[in-house]
C-alpha cells in the first residue's frame, strides 16, 4: 500500500519545493521535475510511494536517474547538434524507460521496484514517474539524503555495494551498457565521460540490489520528508509567517547566513558544474560557497566553515525556495541554512576518500554542522 502520494498539483509543487531544499544547490531543475510530475497526473497515472519494508527482499530493486552536469547553455549546443547531425532530442521519460528496461533486459531479470538515488527537484520526480509507467513501486528513500555529485557520497558506496552494470541512454536512443568496472571510482568517472558525450544528460538506470540489499542502506522516509518540509513553507507563506523558520522546523537545521550575492563565478568541466557564490551581509560579512554541481565548502570571512557531507542550501528568504546553482546570480537576496548529514557520511573513514573537504580538494579539517554553530 502506498505511504504517500503526489494527487494534486499542489502537491507536486509542495513536493519539489522540499527536493529543492535538500538537493543543497543541485539535483536538477523544479521546472523540468514540475513538468514530468504534471504530465504523469495528466496522464493518469497513481504518483506515490511505498515503505522499503513492503519491498520483497527476493524483488530486484535499481535506480535510475540524469546523469550530467546541471550547468546552462553556454550557447554551443545547437552549433555541436548540427556537427553531429542529430535531430531534436527524445523525450526524458522515453529515455528513463528505456533505460530501466535494458538493464532488465541485460540482467536477465524484472526489475520490480526503483529507488531514488538522491533527492532533488529534477533528479527525484524521474524513478517516481518511471515507476508510475511500468507499474511497480518507488521506495520512500534515497540512497544519499540530499543531492550529491558523486558516486561515492552514496550509501551503496559506503557500504561495499556496487552500482553496475548500468545502462546509460542518451536523449537520441544511444544506448551504453556498463558491465564492469574495476573501482567505483572509475564507474563514475566512465559514466561522466557517457554523459559528456551524450551532450545532454543521459539517463541511466544503476545500482541493481535485491529489497533485502536494499533495505538495510537506503535512507527511509525522504520522500515523505520533502512533501512535508514544501508544505511546511508553502503554509508559513500563507499566513505571513517566515517560510525558512518554517523549512528549518521541518528539516532540522540552522539560518547560517543572510546577505546578497554579489559575485559567481562557475565552469562546466567533466561532466560537472564546479564555482563558487560570495554572498554579502548587510554589516560586510561575507559568506563563499563551493560547488561542485552542489554546495560543498564555505567559509565565513575567509576562515573554513560549514563544509560537506552536512547540508548547505542557498534559499530565498521571503518565499522559502531554494536556489539551484544553474538559477542563482548576482543580486539575488539569499538565506543560507544548514543541516546535518548522514551520520554514515561523517564517519572518519569515508571522510577524506568520499565525503569530506579533502575529498574536494581543500585541505580543511571537517568539523559538524552543530559544533560550528
Amino acid at each position: 500500500m502506498p505511504t504517500g502520494t503526489i494527487a494534486t498539483t499542489q502537491d507536486c509543487s509542495d513536493f519539489l519545493t522540499g527536493c529543492l531544499l535538500m538537493g543543497t544547490g543541485g539535483g536538477g531543475s523544479f521546472e523540468e521535475g514540475e513538468a514530468a510530475l504534471l504530465q504523469a497526473l495528466t496522464d493518469g497515472l497513481d504518483l506515490g510511494w511505498v515503505d522499503a519494508d513492503d519491498i520483497d527482499d527476493s524483488t530486484l530493486t535499481a535506480t535510475v536517474y540524469g546523469n550530467g552536469s546541471i550547468a546552462p547553455d553556454d550557447g554551443t549546443l545547437d552549433e555541436l547538434l548540427r556537427a553531429l547531425h542529430l535531430s531534436e532530442p527524445g523525450s526524458e521519460d522515453e529515455a528513463m524507460l528505456r533505460a530501466v528496461t535494458e538493464l532488465g533486459e541485460y540482467l536477465g531479470a524484472e526489475i520490480g521496484g526503483l529507488v531514488p538515488v538522491e533527492l532533488g527537484a529534477g533528479n527525484t520526480p524521474p524513478p517516481i514517474v518511471t515507476a508510475a509507467r511500468l507499474g511497480i513501486p518507488v521506495v520512500d528513500g534515497d540512497y544519499a539524503g540530499r543531492a550529491c555529485p558523486e558516486e561515492m557520497q552514496s550509501t551503496p558506496f559506503l557500504a561495499g555495494k556496487t552500482s553496475h552494470p548500468s545502462v546509460s541512454v542518451d536523449p537520441w536512443g544511444n544506448v551504453a551498457v556498463l558491465a564492469d568496472t574495476v573501482n567505483p571510482y572509475m564507474f563514475e568517472r566512465i559514466g561522466k565521460m557517457l554523459a559528456v558525450a551524450a551532450i545532454l544528460n543521459p539517463a541511466v538506470a544503476a545500482t541493481p540490489l535485491t529489497g533485502a540489499e536494499m533495505k538495510p542502506i537506503v535512507v527511509r522516509g525522504t520522500l515523505t520528508r520533502c512533501l512535508a518540509i514544501g508544505r511546511a513553507i508553502r503554509r508559513a507563506r500563507d499566513v505571513g509567517e517566515d517560510p525558512v523558520d518554517a523549512a528549518l522546523g521541518a528539516a532540522g537545521g540552522w539560518r547560517l547566513f543572510t546577505g546578497r550575492v554579489v559575485r559567481k563565478e562557475w565552469e562546466d568541466r567533466d561532466g560537472y558544474m564546479f564555482g563558487s557564490v560570495v554572498v554579502e551581509s548587510s554589516d560586510s560579512h561575507e559568506l563563499k560557497v563551493w560547488f561542485k554541481n552542489e554546495n560543498h565548502i564555505t567559509w565565513l570571512d575567509g576562515e573554513p566553515w560549514v563544509c560537506s557531507p552536512d547540508l548547505v542550501s542557498l534559499v530565498h528568504p521571503t518565499t522559502g525556495r531554494a536556489f539551484t546553482n544553474t538559477e542563482i546570480a548576482e543580486g539575488h537576496e539569499v538565506a543560507v541554512v544548514g543541516m546535518p548529514g548522514l551520520d554514515v557520511c561523517r564517519n572518519p573513514d569515508f571522510l577524506d576518500v568520499a565525503t569530506g573537504p579533502r575529498y574536494y580538494g581543500f585541505d580543511i579539517d571537517y568539523q559538524p554542522i552543530e559544533t560550528l554553530v
